[in-house]
């Protein structure tokens, strides 16, 4: 039963009571496992472009930017980096004053002149400890360096985003990860006027560490690469957080109020909705690389969005014959054929609807948002993967998974799971309007059913918290989706502070 304190509390989020009572009728139904038709492979789902199609691909893109075409990079920036530092914070909190032998923290330290924070970190510790990193650790004060990188009164990584973190070394000085998003950008996203449009999602407790990183860097990347650079920030809305429960699916409270939580990066799709761009590349804050080993990025970049480009003019061809009404049933058959072979889509009404109720249901399909996904091989990195899944509406698709939304309890699973060959996009570029150059309307483009929940706790206390689907998972479940395979030297991650000694990350 709802208070009136409750209600007073659900209205300044901006969060309905069906909306919560929604949320506790999900917490006790739980959400269903997809069904897999197959994993997504090269020939089966996963474009493999020619060096011919790549070279078409790029100056189709070079086209869209040359005659005006708006673009915008959409970087996800709001997360913590502490998970960067999990082992560093092990180490900190226990009881050895030295780390173990070929342990992270031990690895780390041996490479500690690598890193590109070095210099930072050493003055800082002069000043707390009256000593440099190297005299530490010669007198066997390990934990004061480490301490150095992750408390409040060093460097604070450890409560800092990710994006504000030194990364790289650079030829004029160190870049964080969001300067680097802006070198990339700058790269291959120039519109035809100079500018270089960027959006950045971030913590309102982080915002204006951002806008002070921003004001710093933006001068001298314009100026270096003679553009003129716009950045963007929006917060996750409170409408979108989703109230926390007990474990028996009772409402979570701490002192008598109703307790909710950000509701996952599939929250964003929000965020995304309120831009206004036509085209729009989303990628991870920490994918990124030195300007040196930038070279397959940025080639790629410009490949899977003039691909997306060549689908979207066809997209837009075939609506115009299917509004013209002067299609014969051979072009209809064409139509299926294109959704079939770019999107890997299939339906039952592709073979049972003939005429003017084939080309009303293929224009519904063609009429959606698009993008195209760079996946790239599995090398062993954790994380979901491309496959062929089926519909609330009996069709299938193509759908990046988690590996938590599928039944591992049946063998045929396990065996599709087994046969896939890629991983996680590393880069997405999506086309937000349709054929008349209207905005999507991209929540209504989200399968509710894909979202999962999480156990939690608050202040000692256990919860259980529920995470809206995926942003590039369910929140664009009902897009037309394409894969293409691009090279592993495009995904660099940085999961943990040792991933920044990899040579992908070095001068």
């Amino acid at each position: 039963m709802l208070s009136a304190e409750d209600k007073v509390q659900l209205t300044a989020r901006g969060v309905s009571e069906e909306q919560l009572l929604s949320q506790v009728e999900r917490f006790k139904t739980g959400f269903p496992f997809l069904k897999i038709y197959d994993s997504a492979r090269p020939g089966e789902g996963i474009t493999v472009l020619t060096p011919q199609q790549e070279e078409q691909a790029v100056a189709r893109w070079n086209k869209y930017l040359a005659d005006g075409g708006d673009v915008c990079k959409f970087v996800p920036a709001s997360g913590a980096a502490s998970r960067m530092f999990k082992a560093l914070f092990s180490f900190v909190d226990g009881s050895e004053d030295k780390a173990p032998e070929g342990s992270d923290v031990d690895r780390l330290l041996k490479d500690i002149h690598n890193v590109a924070f070095f210099d930072e970190l050493d003055s800082v510790l002069r000043k707390t400890t009256g000593n440099g990193v190297d005299e530490l650790l010669a007198e066997g004060r390990q934990k004061d360096v480490i301490r150095g990188i992750i408390s409040a009164d060093g460097l604070n990584y450890g409560n800092l985003p990710k994006g504000l973190l030194t990364f790289h070394r650079a030829d004029n000085g160190t870049r964080t990860p969001v300067e680097e998003q802006l070198m990339e950008g700058a790269q291959s996203a120039r519109q035809a006027d100079g500018t270089v449009n960027m959006h950045l999602t971030v913590s309102p407790s982080h915002r204006d560490a951002f806008s002070r990183k921003l004001q710093q860097a933006i001068p001298a990347i314009e100026e270096r690469m003679n553009v003129r650079i716009n950045v963007t920030m929006s917060e996750q809305k409170p409408s979108t957080d989703t109230v926390a429960v007990n474990e028996d699916n009772t409402l979570f409270r701490e002192n008598g109020s109703l307790v909710f939580r950000p509701g996952g990066h599939g929250a964003l799709i929000q965020n995304l909705n309120d831009l206004d761009a036509t085209v729009v590349f989303i990628k991870n804050i920490d994918n990124v690389v030195p300007d040196s080993r930038r070279g397959a990025t940025l080639q790629f970049k410009k490949v899977i969005a003039g691909y997306l480009m060549e689908l979207h003019d066809k997209a837009v061809e075939y609506i115009r014959l299917i509004d013209s009404r002067s299609y014969s049933e051979e072009q209809l058959e064409e139509i299926a054929g294109f959704l079939r072979r770019n999107f890997c889509f299939e339906a039952p009404e592709l073979e049972t609807l003939k005429g003017e109720d084939l080309a009303a249901y293929l224009r519904a399909k063609l009429d959606r948002p698009m993008r195209v996904c760079g996946m790239v091989r599995n090398e062993g990195e954790p994380g979901g993967g491309p496959y062929i899944a089926f519909n609330a509406d009996g069709s299938r698709s193509l759908q990046i998974l988690e590996s938590s939304q599928i039944d591992l309890s049946k063998e045929e699973n396990k065996t599709m799971m087994s046969k896939a060959t890629h991983f996680n996009p590393v880069d997405l570029v999506c086309y937000l309007r349709d054929a008349e150059g209207r905005k999507y309307d991209l929540p209504a483009h989200v399968d509710a059913e894909t979202g999962f929940i999480s156990s939690k706790s608050l202040h000692g206390r256990s919860l259980k918290a529920l995470e809206l689907p995926g942003l590039w998972n369910g929140a664009m479940s009902d897009w037309n989706t394409a894969f293409v395979e691009v090279p592993i030297e495009t995904f660099n991650p940085v999961k943990t502070v040792n991933d920044l000694l990899r040579p992908q990350h070095q001068l």
